[in-house]
This record gives structure tokens, C-alpha cells and sequence, in this order.
């Protein structure tokens, strides 16, 4: 009889994880072909399946574990912009990043050799819920000689972009729910080479996506850009070992095995630079993608509006500025609402799973100035 499959959270005993994000991990495990299912230390519940989580499969596709935001990921840019002269005020004042962006659509799409989508008027833009744009500075370096293989000047600002395929991937999910629901597909049919062109299409887009918000923010700021790491945590794509037949599924988990990565936690925290270790097969190849959410969206106004004033939270501890206009969504994404990106790192180096090279502290967070919903 042939073993079930792996179901494992990479989590300490210190690191709360809900019991329904831990309930979703093991029932997802039981769907045809898992091989793996592996849960990081920011696991939280999302809609049937939980977020923070890597999939390992064989004959199998799931584009529900995928999600709607196909292609959805962090790209980490260094700036021109000197730390010590920055100005955060008349920094605010020139970002406006809500309406579409005004640059020649088909000619990038043309250069990222994509073909054109209705969904094509919102490349450019961040979209809501816990996306950003992102200006930090370097706070510490803990491993010189890795963070040097940036060339990135220490006191230089950068920037972190988090967004997706906005209405692209919630298309390409919404084709196969009405169709099969939360069912997969076998990796030899026809519907699943159909949904994989869509796929790579949706994260080309989500690329590019991410590479026009920076240059929206250069052109804003009249900063010189040079992208330094970009890497996607919602995607399938083959299994890293290359074994035939499997399937690797993300879903809000970074890649441990394509080089340095960024992890961020909330706008009020800072967010990590590391080093993954050369052997994370165990880990599905994966690491933690940020800090994770701690309360529900709909929970996390009512805890907090009686303690904070809307001018609170445009304001951090760390002393950083947040643009976001969108009154409930200032609430939702408060730092309180997410877990602790310390515990979060910790539990990934006590893993042995990464090594931290620096550290960055957020200055300027861009949500929205679109008025509350």
C-alpha cells in the first residue's frame, strides 16, 4: 500500500496558525493526485483552501489552488532616491497611481510579446486588498557579501511592488469554477493545456503589470529604477525536481529555489531579505510570502476603530507614511491585522530553510487615494 500523502506546516510551537487554515491544508490533501501539502508559518484560511500553502501533485491540475490572482507576486527594485534626503510629504504629494496608466498599452504589450485582453486598461495599476507599492530603506545588512551581489547602494531607497493579474486572473478562475468548480484537471487533457496557455499568459501580464507601477512611481518621483528580484506566489508550473508529471502549485508561498527573496510583513513591520537553502524539497521548494493574516477582514475595522483614528493609521510606528484613502480598506490592512513577521522569518531559519541577508523599513506604503468604499 502505497504511503498518503505529506501534509506538514513548517511552523514553531510559539506561532498561532487557525485551526481552520490547518483544517483547509489537510482536506485539500485528500483531493486526487496530492503528493504534498505543505503549509508556511503564515498559513491563514482562505476560501476552501487555505493561503501560505505549497501543492505538490502528480497527473493533476488545480486551478482553484491557484486562485484568481494568477501571477500575483513582489518585484523589488533599487532607486537613485538617497535615504537621507528624502522627503516623505512631497514624496506623498506627487503618487497618484489609481487611474489607468497613460503610457502606450499595446507597444508594452507588444514588448512583453503578449497578446492584447479586455482585461488590458488595468495594466498599471495596483488593485486592492493587500497589494502596495512600497518605498523602504535599507535598515540592516546582515550578510555583506550576498547583499552586495545586488549592487545596490545601502543608502539608496527601494522600492516593493505587490500586485497581480487584476481582472485577467479572476477571468481565467471564473472560466473553470463555472465549469468544474473546485475539481482539477487531469495534466493530460485538453482543458488543462488550455488553462496552462492561460496561465503563463496571466503571469506574463502580472509581470509586466508589476514593471509598469514602478515606472509609474519613477515618473512620479523623477527616480531612476533598476528591478533587482521579481518573484510570483500564486502560479503551477512544473515540479523543481522535474519529475514527470508533477505539479507544483503556489498559493501565497515565494519560491525557495529561483535565487534571494523578498518577504514582506505589514506596512508597519519590516520586511525581510533571505537567502533560501540549497535543499528546500521538503518545503516544497517554497517559503513564506509574508507575514499572513491574523484577523478577518470583516473582524479587523470593528477591533480597531474604537482604539484608532483615521489620521492613526496613515502613520506607523516605524515612521512610515501610508497613502490609502479607502477608509475601510485603511482598517483591513492595518499592521495589527497580520501576524508577526519576526516569528514569521524565525520559524523559517529555525527550519534551516533560509538565512536573512537585510532588512528593509517601509517609508512610504501606496494603497489608494480613492475615497472609502
Amino acid at each position: 500500500m502505497s504511503a498518503g500523502p505529506t501534509v506538514r506546516v513548517i511552523a514553531s510551537a510559539k506561532t498561532w496558525i487557525e485551526g481552520e487554515a490547518v483544517q483547509q491544508l489537510g482536506r485539500t490533501a485528500t483531493l486526487p493526485g496530492m503528493l504534498a501539502a505543505i503549509g508556511m508559518p503564515d498559513l491563514h484560511p482562505g476560501k476552501g483552501t487555505p493561503i501560505g500553502a505549497a501543492f505538490l501533485t502528480a497527473g493533476w491540475i488545480y486551478p482553484y489552488l491557484v486562485g484568481n490572482d494568477v501571477g500575483c507576486g513582489m518585484s523589488l527594485w533599487s532607486t537613485d532616491l538617497q535615504q537621507r534626503k528624502v522627503k516623505l510629504d512631497r514624496l506623498a504629494d506627487r503618487l497618484d497611481l489609481d487611474g489607468p496608466w497613460q503610457g502606450d498599452i499595446p507597444a508594452a504589450l507588444s514588448a512583453a510579446a503578449l497578446a492584447p485582453t479586455p482585461h488590458d486598461r488595468s495594466l498599471g495599476t495596483i488593485g486592492g486588498g493587500n497589494h502596495f507599492a512600497e518605498l523602504q530603506e535599507v535598515a540592516t545588512v546582515d550578510l555583506p557579501e550576498l547583499w552586495d551581489s545586488l549592487e545596490i547602494p545601502a543608502d539608496r531607497l527601494l522600492l516593493l511592488v505587490h500586485s497581480g493579474s487584476r481582472g485577467l486572473g479572476e477571468s481565467i478562475l471564473r472560466r473553470h469554477v463555472d465549469r468544474h468548480a473546485a475539481a482539477g484537471l487531469p495534466s493530460a487533457s485538453d482543458e488543462a493545456r488550455a488553462y496552462l496557455r492561460d496561465h503563463d499568459h496571466a503571469v506574463a501580464w502580472a509581470t509586466l503589470n508589476r514593471a509598469l507601477i514602478a515606472q509609474r512611481v519613477a515618473e512620479a518621483l523623477g527616480a531612476e529604477l533598476t528591478l533587482a528580484l521579481d518573484a510570483v506566489h500564486n502560479a503551477v508550473l512544473p515540479s523543481p525536481d522535474r519529475a514527470d508529471d508533477r505539479w507544483l502549485h503556489r498559493k501565497g508561498a515565494a519560491p525557495a529555489d529561483r535565487g534571494l527573496v523578498v518577504i514582506p510583513g505589514s506596512r508597519g513591520a519590516l520586511t525581510y531579505l533571505v537567502q533560501p537553502a540549497a535543499h528546500t524539497a521538503d518545503a516544497a521548494w517554497s517559503l513564506a510570502h509574508g507575514a499572513g493574516r491574523k484577523w478577518k477582514r470583516s473582524d479587523t475595522k470593528a477591533r480597531l476603530q474604537a482604539r484608532y483614528r483615521q489620521g492613526d493609521l496613515q502613520r506607523t510606528a516605524l515612521g512610515g507614511r501610508v497613502i490609502c484613502e479607502d477608509r475601510d480598506l485603511l482598517y483591513e490592512e492595518a499592521p495589527e491585522a497580520y501576524k508577526k513577521i519576526d516569528a514569521i522569518i524565525g520559524d523559517l531559519v529555525d527550519a534551516g530553510l533560509c538565512q536573512i541577508v537585510a532588512t528593509f523599513r517601509p517609508r512610504l506604503t501606496y494603497k489608494t487615494r480613492q475615497k472609502s468604499r
